[in-house]
């Protein structure tokens, strides 16, 4: 510190004074001027550097201001924990708590309302997630109808008309009410799925339980989606199936009915709780699970060549199902960032398709097992 920095705290000057005024008065300054005066080249130097350049009076207040203050803290330290905001109450009082739906702390420690809009991603998630019930849909219609029942293709199209009619339905009646849009809090975090293991405990007694959607509404939005597919479902597929699924029994007809009733208290659970992890995961999950249902089909329906696969309609369908689920998983994986990077990558999704039928005739068991007799 400069010597006549510690003169003027330790005796501040009056008000009134301007600073170069108030110093030539005091006798501290006065000494220190003496001294220096001694060599003039050092005087002049110092009465134009330092005694010149003084700031004001009001600027010194000793004992009181430090004179290298600390840095403004951006965060509320009265509310703790990362989840837990300040709310406004309509007398001007504030309190810490958890903050109410569709609403997230900023940076402030505020609770603030969710204006956002999901972004490409957000959306791709709700798709994959609304997918889940109508693949398993298809699944078990195609799986318990069999070959003697033509009713297939009506059920297929109920259940489409089942999942679609729950995802209009969900979006009508989430904020804002009545229209085909939400409002979101963007996910920054996986932790913003896990809110309930992070209620913080200031004084290590009790806790301050902040529980919250701070993912608004990507969480709560699909256990809604899947109540509405459950009721639809009891709705409609029994009188369908009691009408036109004739060539079944009076057991098996309903089988893909009791099959829905199963996986949808797993597929609740599931979003319960591994939302947050299917949130990061579900394009992988997607190409994965894709590539191995196609190589099953194609491996159990023996289509060795392109004139197999051609052979039968419902051969190609399957096929271009999963080329739409291998370009959803590419989409999800890039998110489009850059469209003159991502999507050349489109023209990968016939490769798994194209490679099964080019080396199939090479690993077929049976030329295998002959070749082996053989002795080759």
């Amino acid at each position: 510190m400069h010597p006549l920095l510690f003169l003027l705290q330790l005796h501040p000057p009056q008000e009134g004074f301007t600073a170069s005024r108030r110093t030539a008065r005091h006798p501290g300054t006065k000494r220190l001027r003496a001294h220096i005066s001694r060599d003039s080249r050092w005087s002049r130097a110092l009465r134009f550097s330092v005694w010149r350049r003084l700031p004001a009076a009001s600027a010194y207040k000793p004992h009181t201001q430090p004179l290298i203050s600390a840095p403004a803290v951006s965060m509320n330290l009265n509310c703790p924990g990362l989840y837990c905001g300040m709310r406004v109450g309509e007398n001007g009082s504030q309190q810490c708590g958890v903050c109410p739906r569709g609403e997230r702390t900023d940076i402030m420690k505020y609770c603030q309302k969710c204006t956002d809009t999901p972004e490409l991603y957000d959306w791709l998630y709700l798709g994959f997630m609304a997918m889940l019930p109508l693949v398993l849909h298809w699944f078990f219609i195609e799986w318990y109808s069999g070959k003697k029942s033509s009713s297939a293709l009506f059920q297929h199209i109920t259940a489409l008309f089942e999942c679609s009619a729950a995802a209009v339905v969900t979006l009508l009646v989430n904020d804002p009410v009545g229209q085909l849009v939400i409002r979101s809090c963007r996910v920054q975090m996986l932790s913003d799925w896990y809110t309930m293991l992070y209620n913080p405990s200031p004084n290590y007694v009790d806790t301050l339980h902040c529980t919250q959607e701070a993912v608004f509404p990507l969480y709560t939005i699909v256990l809604i989606y899947y109540a509405f597919c459950l009721v639809f479902m009891m709705l409609l597929r029994p009188l369908l199936v009691k009408k036109i699924a004739c060539g079944l029994g009076k057991t098996d007809r309903f089988k893909s009915i009791y099959a829905a009733l199963y996986f949808f208290p797993i597929l609740t659970v599931l979003q319960a709780v591994g939302g947050g992890l299917l949130y990061y995961a579900f394009p992988y999950i997607i190409l994965v699970l894709s590539l191995v249902t196609l190589a099953v089909y194609m491996s159990a329906s023996e289509i060795q060549s392109f004139k197999n696969l051609i052979a039968k309609k419902k051969r190609l369908v399957v096929l271009f199902s999963h080329w739409l689920l291998h370009a959803y998983g590419i989409v999800s994986i890039t998110r489009l960032d850059n469209l003159k990077q991502d999507l050349p990558l489109l023209a990968l999704v016939p490769g798994p398709a194209l490679f099964y039928l080019l080396t199939a005739r090479f690993t077929e068991p049976n030329r295998i097992l002959s070749e082996g007799g053989n002795g080759h």
